[in-house]
């Protein structure tokens, strides 16, 4: 009987990458938040907001997707995180802008059609950034807490793996892809 081996393959998504500054005034939001509505903080160092995600990804396939980001023209841009909101079908509290600055929503569109040309697969589904925070919150429809705005410099953005540990869920950043002015 032959055996056939399962091909190796990488849990991936492209993110927006926070750095020490922004990472910390989004952490900032979570211990209030947290006394709230309950649930579990995001690990500090796991905080992001996904662009594209594209879940397992064979090996073979890695030299395509990273031409797929070469080929995206990304801009510089802030990212002004205005207002916690609550998504009661999965439980969490997350991060988000009031409006979708136009160089990321251009960024997602192109990155999208990029990955498309090179034959990826992933959902299809209006882009709405936010960077989550809690998860198993208990929330109702009212509004969150006001928060003080977090003001994030976007100078690139990332492709990331996936990976479970004891802990959880730990990102590693496998590449970084840079924006002009």
């Amino acid at each position: 009987m032959e055996r056939i081996e399962k091909e190796a393959s990488r849990r991936l998504f492209f993110a927006l990458w926070p750095n020490d500054a922004g990472r910390a005034a989004l952490a900032a939001w979570q211990a209030p938040l947290r006394d709230s509505c309950g649930g579990s903080l995001m690990r500090r160092e796991t905080l992001h907001a996904t662009l594209v995600f594209l879940g397992e990804v064979a090996e073979p396939r890695m030299e395509s997707l990273l031409l797929a980001a070469q080929e995206t023209h990304a801009r510089r841009f802030e990212l002004k995180l205005t207002a916690a909101h609550y998504w009661g079908h999965n439980h969490l509290v997350y991060a988000a802008p009031e409006t979708t600055p136009p160089p990321l929503a251009e960024l997602v569109r192109e990155l999208e059609h990029n990955l498309r040309r090179h034959r990826f697969r992933f959902e299809d589904r209006p882009y709405k950034p936010h960077v989550t925070l809690l998860r198993h919150a208990k929330w109702s429809d009212e509004a969150m807490p006001p928060m003080p705005a977090v003001r994030w410099p976007v100078g690139d953005f990332v492709l990331v793996q996936s990976l479970s540990d004891e802990q959880g869920a730990r990102y590693e950043v496998l590449a970084r892809f840079g924006a002009s002015e």
